[in-house]
Parts: structure tokens; C-alpha cells; sequence
């Protein structure tokens, strides 16, 4: 099929077109969670901390999303095929550095390579969608705006786990491979687009909005770092923090100076009309919630790890299922949109999804196994497929000028990234907030008691010292003294959940319990009772000892009185060197008594993954449940949109 263009007379070979644009969608996509998987391998090999670490992706995130409608915009004033391959190119220096920066090991220059390539990344996306949007003939619009979201969509989901496969392909020592990797897909777009593809622009070009892009780019760092510094379990005190609440207020502060600039620019980098038309809002508002949708997948891997006791990182194949219906949804999507609109459409991608995230919640976790988890996974799959980028972009064409179709577009993705900012700090907290409790769980089954071998002489010493305490001189000379119950020392409480909590465990304790899964949980509880009792052992064969040696010393008191006749004395003597017997037995029946522990906590494995399994399990539906919920209100709100299908049959009516 070939179509010609008012400002391009070649034809428009629609599949070359298609893959070029789709190529460049897949690698920007893919590079917002390909890096998640080694975000520890790179940091290490770069010599930062977590708290450092992060800002690899912290930095992309707002790179990303400021460039949206600034691409958008300058896409709609100097054409779009000129400011895709300028994105293009940038994404792909972006890449080249990223990858040199394992080489030149500086952090900061790391960090500067990953915001080149979120500048770039930012325009691929909505440039692409209004390009298909737009030049594709109009029976072909849902079908290639369907292509677009499937490929999105798959890119999102499967990027984790493409990173994965990279590091064990090429080794964790040359994470550098994961941003090389671009690099020649960058080249094949930049070639063949500069040959190919059409380059439709505006002919009357306004002044540029300076202030306007200016106070918009600063509300979007800030808006966006401030949320996600947001802890939702912690709100007051993390909305307080220094994270948060200034860069809140730089936004409420420039949010009229911005709007004042708009109403004055003659060609504003973002149009306020958009948030007087209920359509529009509409989508919008559609739009953010899907953005929080979308990060529910994330925890797609974790939640099919946990489910079917799979080793970490083995959930990535489960991510694949989601994405391949995913992949299959949206361009099936697209061509039904072609045929009933986007209103029908998205409806039914949301109810797939609200099905999928309960029958998740309800059943999956109740009865897991692969066909529950597979079930589950398919719905949500094409629940993705139907509501990702494909209706809402058709909704924000149908709506908009042609004219502004990319800053439209770059709009709709701009309102997305807020709600894919906001869902972390929600989503993240649950698994989180399960995790201390699994740990809490796991302590509190513990056993209570450290039981030791028989002492010797201890049943014999408390009917000794309960006679002698009776008698007349234990009243007179033992009244201040206390015995132990030695019968009792065999049977040591002990509170691991309290002792766990007042210990502060080693770095390596710490980490190894934060990274452990349902599969190695047990062998973590089993390394942290035996720093436990490394730790504990002195001090409770201290405290036994102690008791013991004061009941010895009461008694050579009583041994060295005059007034003690010597068959008492006899008794007595004999009695210390019982009690002396029994207080060198302690060190070696106190370190048995924990080697009986270890054992007893060790035969609780099967145990301590069920509890972990249960609690982890926990939090998977709050994710989950969350989605569903967020489904709904979509689903809600979506009732209220009147598509150009349901205005036309209207119009038509009261012509």
C-alpha cells in the first residue's frame, strides 16, 4: 500500500515505515527496566552504594520524562522524522557512553551518558505514535497504533529480563553490553529512516515557548522526584523530609507562573484547552492510571517465584507469557478499534484486567501452580494488549488538531510517567512492608527454649540447698542468698524474635536476608540463628555461671562462720564442690544446648518457606489488588467518554 504526503512526495512504504519506528519504540522501551537486573553489578564495578546507585534510574526517569513534550513539540514545528532520528542519535550516544562508562569507571560520567539517552528516549514514543497516528490511512490507524502499544508493552515487561540474559551471555563483569546492544539498532534507524522515512511538519512555525518549556521542564523534576521519595507507609514523616516537600512546593510555586506563560505563548509547548475538554480529561485521567497499572507487572517475576518456589531470577520466563499476549492484545485491539472505537475496546481490556488481578488475589495464591499462575498471567496479558497505548492514543487523535498531534501525544505519555512515578512508592512499600513481617513471622515461630544436656548434680543441689536454706543456720546465714533452680538451668528461655530485633546483624547477614526468596529463606534463618548464638553463647553461659558462682560464694561465707559446726561445714563443702562441678559443665553444655537449636531450627525448613511463602504472598495481593481496584475506576471513568462513534450516530440522529 502507498499513500503520498502534501511534504514528502515519495511514497510511503507504510511496512518499511512500521519497522523503522517500531525498532526504535522496542529499544527505547526496553532501556527503561533493562538496567534494573544489574543495577548492583553496575554500581560495585563504579564503586557507589545503593543510595547512590539508584540515581541511574532515578536520573533516567527524569530525563525521560521532561523531554516528552519538549520532542513533542519541537516534532510538530520541525517535523518528525527530523526530531525522531535526532532522538535516535542521541539515545544511541547515550548507549555508546553508558556502556564506556565500565571502562572509564567514573559515576558521574555514567550518569551523564543515561540522561543523553532518556532526552532521546523521550520523543521516540509519542513522535511514533503520532506519526501512525496520523499518515496511516484511517482504516489502518487502530491496527497501527495497536502494533505500537504491542511492542511497548512487550519492550516494558520482558526488559528485566533481557538484561539478565545479556549479563549471563556476556558475564556481570561487561555489564557494558547491555547499553552496546543499541548501538546497532540506533544505526539501522538512523540509515534507513534518513532515506525512508517522511518528514511531515507545520508550515506556519510560531515563536518557540521558552517560558514556558522552561517552567515545565522544572515542575516535571520536580513534581516527579518528589513523588517518588514518597513513602506511603511513612507518609508524614517522608512528606516532611527534605526529598519531598520543597520540590512539592517548587511545583504548586511555578504552576501559575507556568500557566500564565501559556495563556501568552503563542505557540505553548503545552495546550491548557486540553484540560477544559471533558474528552481529553477524560483520557487523561485514563492515562495516569494506566501508568500505575503498568507497574504492577514489575512484580510479575517476584509474585511467580514466590508462587512456584523458584529460584530468584527464574521468574523472568513468566514475564514472557505476560508479554506475548501482551504482544498478541494490542495490535488485535487495534483492528477492533477500527471497527466498534476505543471506548468498547479499552472497556474490555480493563475487565481482563480486573479478572486477571482478582482471579490472581482469589485463587493463584491460594492454589499456585503453573496453570493458576499461567491463567492469571494470560488475562492480565491482554487486558495490557487492550488498554496500553493503543485506545488511549486513538482517543488523544480523535480529539486533538492533526496539527498538534505530536505534543498531544507527548501530553498523554507525560501524564503517564506521573503514574508510573506515584505506583513504586505505593507497590514497593507492600512487598517491602510483607518482607519485615515475613522476617517477623519466621522469628516468632522459633523455639522459645535452649535445652541442655542433664548437669550434673542438679536435681541433687535443689534438694540440698531447699533443705539447708530450711534449716536453722541457712535462716540465720543464707537468707540473702539466692540459688539458682539448677534443674531449671536445662531449660534456658529465649526469645529469638526479641534477640533478633535488639541485634544488629552484620552487613552481609542483612543483605543475604534481604535478597533471599522462598527457596533459600531457610538457609538465611539458618545463618542468622547461628550468628545468633555465636553472639549469645557468652552471655548466656555468663549469666548461668553467675547465678551458680554467688550461690558458691553464699556458701564459703557460711563454711568460714565459727559458729558452723564442722559435720554442717562437711556438707556444705561438699555441696561447693558440687555446685564447682556443675559451673564448669556449663560452657560446653551451653554450646551443646545451641547446636541442639541450630539442629531443631534447621529441621524447620519446609516450615519457614511456608511462612515466607504465606506472608510474601501477602503482599503480591495488595499489588495486585491494587491494580484491580485502579481497573475499575478506569473502567468507571471510561463509561463518561463519548467517542466520535457515539457523537457521529448522535449527530446524525438530530440531523
Amino acid at each position: 500500500m502507498q499513500a503520498k504526503t502534501a511534504t514528502n512526495p515519495k511514497p510511503l512504504h507504510f511496512g518499511l515505515i512500521m519497522v523503522i519506528y517500531l525498532c526504535g519504540i522496542f529499544m527505547g522501551a526496553i532501556d527503561t527496566s533493562v538496567v534494573t537486573p544489574a543495577r548492583t553489578v553496575i554500581q560495585n564495578g563504579l564503586g557507589v552504594g545503593d543510595q547512590t546507585g539508584i540515581w541511574m534510574i532515578t536520573i533516567y526517569t527524569l530525563a525521560y520524562a521532561s523531554s516528552i513534550p519538549i520532542m513533542g513539540k519541537l516534532a510538530d514545528r520541525l517535523g518528525r522524522k527530523t526530531i525522531y532520528l535526532i532522538c535516535i542519535i542521541l539515545f544511541g550516544t547515550g548507549s555508546l557512553l553508558a556502556g564506556l562508562s565500565q571502562y572509564i569507571g567514573h559515576f558521574g560520567f555514567f550518569l551523564m551518558a543515561r540522561a543523553i539517552q532518556a532526552i532521546g528516549g523521550g520523543g521516540i514514543m509519542p513522535i511514533a505514535s503520532a506519526e501512525f497516528g496520523t499518515t496511516f490511512p484511517e482504516d489502518k490507524r487502530g491496527m497501527a497504533l495497536g502494533m505500537v502499544g504491542g511492542v511497548y508493552g512487550i519492550a516494558t515487561v520482558v526488559g528485566g529480563s533481557l538484561g539478565s540474559a545479556i549479563l549471563g551471555a556476556f558475564g556481570l563483569q561487561n555489564w557494558g553490553f547491555i547499553f552496546f546492544i543499541n548501538i546497532p539498532i540506533s544505526l539501522f534507524i538512523i540509515i534507513s529512516g534518513f532515506i525512508f522515512l517522511p518528514n511531515t511538519k507545520i508550515d506556519d512555525v510560531k515563536p518557540i515557548d521558552k517560558w514556558g518549556t522552561l517552567f515545565l521542564v522544572m515542575m516535571i523534576l520536580s513534581l516527579l522526584y518528589g513523588l517518588r521519595n514518597i513513602d506511603f507507609f511513612d507518609f508524614v514523616k517522608s512528606f516532611t523530609s527534605t526529598d519531598v516537600y520543597p520540590f512539592l512546593i517548587i511545583f504548586i510555586v511555578l504552576l501559575p507562573f507556568f500557566i500564565f506563560a501559556e495563556k501568552k505563548a503563542a505557540d505553548p509547548i503545552m495546550n491548557l484547552d486540553y484540560f477544559r475538554e471533558s474528552p481529553i480529561v477524560i483520557t487523561l485521567i485514563i492515562s495516569f492510571i494506566t501508568g500505575v497499572i503498568m507497574m504492577g507487572m514489575v512484580f510479575v517475576p517476584q509474585f511467580a517465584e514466590n508462587a512456584l518456589r523458584m529460584q530468584q531470577g527464574s521468574g523472568g520466563y513468566f514475564v514472557m507469557v505476560l508479554g506475548i499476549f501482551a504482544g498478541v492484545g494490542a495490535p488485535v485491539s487495534g483492528r477492533l478499534i477500527d471497527r466498534y472505537g476505543p471506548k468498547l475496546i479499552m472497556g474490555a481490556g480493563f475487565l481482563l484486567s480486573i479478572i486477571g488481578s482478582l482471579f490472581l488475589v482469589l485463587v493463584t495464591t491460594s492454589y499456585p501452580n503453573l496453570l493458576t499462575v499461567a491463567i492469571c498471567l494470560i488475562l492480565i496479558g491482554l487486558g495490557m494488549g487492550f488498554t496500553m497505548g493503543t485506545p488511549l492514543n486513538y482517543m488523544m487523535l480523535d480529539n486533538t488538531k492533526k496539527a498538534d498531534s505530536n505534543s498531544a501525544l507527548a501530553t498523554l505519555s507525560l501524564i503517564r510517567s506521573v503514574g508510573t512515578a506515584i505506583a513504586p512508592a505505593v507497590m514497593v512499600g507492600f512487598i517491602a512492608h510483607a518482607g519485615v513481617t515475613a522476617e517477623a513471622n519466621i522469628t516468632a515461630q522459633l523455639p522459645r527454649e535452649l535445652v541442655l544436656p542433664p548437669l550434673p548434680y542438679a536435681e541433687q543441689l535443689d534438694e540440698e540447698t531447699a533443705a539447708l536454706k530450711d534449716s536453722d543456720f541457712g535462716k540465720a546465714y543464707l537468707s540473702s542468698v539466692q540459688f539458682p533452680d539448677f534443674e531449671a538451668m536445662e531449660k534456658i528461655s529465649l526469645d529469638a524474635h526479641g534477640s533478633v530485633s535488639d541485634m544488629k546483624l552484620p552487613a552481609n547477614l542483612t543483605k543475604e536476608l534481604s535478597d533471599a526468596d522462598v527457596t533459600n529463606i531457610d538457609q538465611a534463618v539458618d545463618n542468622m540463628v547461628a550468628y545468633m548464638a555465636d553472639t549469645m553463647k557468652p552471655m548466656v553461659t555468663e549469666k548461668a555461671e553467675s547465678g551458680v558462682q554467688s550461690g558458691i560464694d553464699g556458701l564459703k561465707r557460711l563454711t568460714a562462720s565459727p559458729e558452723v559446726p564442722a559435720q554442717v561445714t562437711q556438707g556444705v563443702s561438699t555441696m561447693v564442690s558440687q555446685m564447682t562441678a556443675l559451673k564448669n559443665a556449663l560452657p560446653d553444655a551451653v554450646s551443646q544446648g545451641f547446636q541442639n537449636y541450630l539442629g531443631e531450627v534447621k529441621a524447620m525448613g519446609a516450615q519457614i518457606q511456608n511462612i515466607y511463602q504465606k506472608t510474601m504472598e501477602t503482599g503480591f495481593k495488595q499489588v495486585y489488588m491494587t491494580t484491580a481496584i485502579a481497573s475499575a475506576f478506569a473502567l468507571v471513568v471510561l463509561l463518561f467518554y463519548k467517542d466520535r462513534h457515539e457523537r457521529v450516530k448522535k449527530e446524525k440522529k438530530k440531523g
